[in-house]
């Protein structure tokens, strides 16, 4: 056994003991496992040149040299262990990348700058949000400081879910190796694996991570209970593994019968699934009967369903233990037919059935649809990413709805209960809502539609009239009974709904209704603000510098939006900037930006005088009249080399440059039109242009045909040009829009490769970005 590839099977351990990745006495050399992570990638990537990887390994090994690990082996072990796993998700080069340098900038004497310099930016920001997740404790006695690390976290999840991906496999290695850990930090990791990062890996439906770090979590938590049920699972080993043998190879026998292609084997359930499942039915061990599972994995949907069919005429199903998960899949997007049957000695056993496509999905979670993967399979994986990412989105939600961090907490730690089941119902429409087990119709009824949680007055389920505290089961169709008259929720409903989305909702409902309390604490906290700005507020908080924060935030009083920042709707600092911004435009004597614009007319008037006040930027941009300025290229056009350009002074963030023809630039009013200011492109001694790569964006209108985004890829590829991003509908007259991010080094390179699209058959128009 690879003694860096743990397995958790009871049928892998010995005496109680866990089996471990490696001891001080007893290492793998570094370039062996080196040389199995290339081994590894090669087997799926398609790409063959690996260099940057092993640029990345040397980096790493020197940089790492004089490091060792708490068992005494070469810290570079850990991130080649770390890529490895990694690699068995079949992740892209980047993201193996940035976990071989994961450590790096945050151990060593190399900074993020150095990171970007040599692997490019991508790497470089993956780097730096694992560093920053590193440097995150969520064990904290404080719940303040506990809360704000998860919020971090979140952020960072958001900006590129690959950090958490490294982050997970991070964590299984160092979890597998937490044996050289003091046990005081043997709990606190555990703890923190347990309640953070299992639940997150099963959110994303990487179950091949979360099953091996419940499993190492649980050791090293419930020790004694762990040892005991290792021991007791032990004991009937042999006889189990026969039973298995011969359960596999009936099910083989009736699978073949019925002309079905199939896979089948068996697993034992992992230890941490049997603990649960005591601890939440009170059950001893000799109780739970289905202590393992036979898989059938199959081609197609239909190969299921008929497969189910063969087990139901050869076995006798236990009646309520079937659940269609194809129909109707986990939130992490897990899909497999289940059923519990009786076997040929009356033994119960478990029968999981799906696809090799949905085995994949199940056992890598997004993992499974990352980037050049959808072109090798021929599968649009956008949707599959939205469905899981629809999590991380509610949680962002949370993140700007509250204020309250106890609240915040409370919430994301019961969304993520890994003792949690859940029940699916339906709406009268047939629409499924997945649950928290033991939630009520209340749950039901936020899950819909706030409003219709808020105007609930009773329920009805299967056509029956049910209690607003009934406990919902699989299978409920659920009719919400709404009144126009309803007082809105009851503070009683807190202690009966399950739902996190619900438990909101309630709570935001009633800091809404305690509106005066709220406008008195929001005129506070705005007054504390100007405070701690040195700024009189008084001068900030007339009704024509109101004006602009109501259209901002579509508020029709003041009042409401004192109240909306009392309850934490909105956050003090960036109102009193928007009064201030305001302020500041009905007074342009007062401000700094109207003063350097003042410089640029006063130069501007004179053309050798411009062109002397040139300044030179690193972006490749020269300003008139400006030193020492910050430049930016905006993103609503994307300007490159040999466009025209102008730049445009903003409030506090330097000069933003836009193409001339920019809508956006061609929409100022007369008084943010003096803000642009003359701009062009800087060129070299050699009266060359700057040779760097620019983002630009083009639409392509084409008519919709199998395969023609399979020639514009490969289109860009053969010209050498990195794709950043592609977005395309089709309209019912059958029109394809292709919208296409990438870099660009010039307006002619840029010329070019538009030249050569309008070649492609049944493009019709292609058009630059301009907003």
């Amino acid at each position: 056994m690879d003694i860096y590839k743990v397995k958790h099977d009871p049928e892998l351990i010995d005496n109680g003991e866990l089996a471990t990745s490696t001891s001080h006495k007893d290492f793998t050399d570094p370039d062996k496992l080196y040389a199995k992570l290339i081994e590894m990638i090669k087997s799926y990537h398609p790409s063959d040149d690996l260099s940057l990887i092993e640029k990345a390994y040397k980096l790493a090994d020197d940089a790492h040299k004089d490091q060792k690990r708490k068992s005494g082996e070469p810290y570079i072990i850990h991130p080649l262990c770390v890529c490895i796993i990694l690699a068995e998700l079949k992740m892209d080069m980047e993201t193996i990348i940035a976990g071989m340098l994961h450590d790096v900038v945050e151990d060593t004497d190399y900074t993020s700058e150095d990171i970007t310099e040599m692997f490019g930016e991508e790497v470089s920001l993956l780097v730096d949000g694992v560093t920053k997740l590193t440097q995150i404790n969520f064990v904290s006695d404080k719940v303040e400081v506990q809360a704000e690390n998860l919020r971090k976290m979140f952020l960072a999840m958001a900006k590129d879910i690959r950090v958490i991906i490294i982050k997970l496999a991070d964590r299984l290695h160092n979890q597998r190796t937490m044996q050289f850990q003091p046990p005081h930090k043997q709990r606190e990791k555990s703890t923190e694996t347990m309640e953070i990062y299992s639940p997150i890996a099963d959110r994303l439906g990487i179950s091949k991570v979360k099953v091996e770090l419940d499993d190492l979590a649980f050791r090293y938590l419930e020790p004694e209970k762990y040892n005991e049920l290792v021991h007791s699972l032990n004991e009937n080993k042999a006889e189990r593994e026969k039973y298995i043998r011969n359960i596999m190879r009936e099910v083989k026998e009736y699978i073949e019968k019925a002309n079905i292609d199939a896979t089948i084997d068996g697993r034992a359930k992992h230890l941490f699934s049997i603990y649960k499942k005591m601890v939440t039915q009170d059950k001893h061990l000799d109780q739970i009967y289905d202590l393992f599972a036979v898989r059938i994995i199959v081609n197609t949907v239909s190969d299921c369903y008929s497969a189910l069919g063969v087990i139901h005429e050869m076995y006798k199903p236990i009646p309520g233990r079937f659940k269609d998960y194809i129909a109707m899949p986990k939130p992490n997007n897990y899909q497999s037919l289940h059923t519990t049957i009786i076997g040929p000695d009356g033994r119960p056993f478990e029968i999981q059935i799906r696809t090799y496509e949905m085995h994949r999905v199940a056992e890598f979670g997004i993992a499974a649809h990352w980037k050049y993967k959808a072109n090798q399979h021929g599968v649009n994986t956008a949707n599959n990413e939205e469905e899981k990412m629809a999590w991380l989105r509610q949680i962002l939600e949370w993140q700007q709805d509250m204020s309250d961090n106890k609240e915040f907490l409370s919430l994301l730690k019961s969304d993520l209960d890994l003792f949690s089941d859940r029940v699916y119902c339906f709406t009268k429409d047939g629409d499924v809502k997945n649950l928290p087990f033991g939630s009520t119709p209340i749950d039901f009824a936020y899950s819909v539609h706030s409003a219709i949680g808020n105007r609930m007055v009773g329920a009805k389920v299967n056509g029956n009239l049910v209690n607003i505290d009934y406990s919902l089961k699989n299978g409920d169709r659920v009719e919400i009974i709404t009144s126009q008259n309803s007082k809105g929720p009851s503070r009683d409903w807190l202690s009966l709904v399950k739902s996190a989305q619900a438990k909101n909702k309630i709570n935001q409902w009633f800091r809404k209704q305690n509106k005066e309390e709220n406008i008195i604490h929001g005129k506070e906290l705005i007054l504390n603000y100007a405070k701690s700005q040195n700024l009189d507020a008084s001068e900030y908080l007339k009704p024509e510098y109101q004006e602009a924060c109501l259209k901002k935030y579509g508020f029709k009083d003041w009042d409401s939006v004192l109240a909306a920042i009392g309850h934490g709707g909105l956050k003090e600092g960036q109102v009193f900037n928007k009064l201030v911004d305001s302020y500041n435009k009905l007074n342009p004597v007062r401000t700094t930006d109207e003063d350097i614009l003042a410089a640029v007319e006063e130069k501007a008037q004179n053309t050798d005088i411009v062109r002397t006040a040139m300044v030179k930027s690193k972006s490749g941009i020269v300003v008139a009249g400006l030193d020492d300025i910050s430049v930016r290229f905006s993103r609503c056009c994307s300007p490159v080399p040999g466009d025209e350009i102008v730049g445009y002074v903003t409030r506090g963030r330097g000069v933003s440059i836009h193409r001339t023809d920019c809508i956006n630039l061609m929409n100022l009013d007369d008084f943010e039109r003096q803000r642009v200011i003359p701009a062009e492109w800087q060129l070299s001694d050699k009266n060359e242009i700057k040779d760097e790569l620019y983002y630009t964006e083009i639409i392509i209108y084409a008519n919709n045909r199998k395969g023609i985004l399979m020639d514009l890829t490969r289109l860009f590829t053969e010209n050498d040009i990195d794709i950043i991003s592609i977005n395309t509908n089709t309209n019912k007259q059958g029109t394809a829009t292709i919208k296409v991010k990438f870099k660009i080094k010039s307006r002619d390179a840029l010329d070019e490769i538009v030249r050569k699209i309008r070649q492609v058959e049944s493009v019709k128009d292609i058009q630059r970005s301009r907003s």
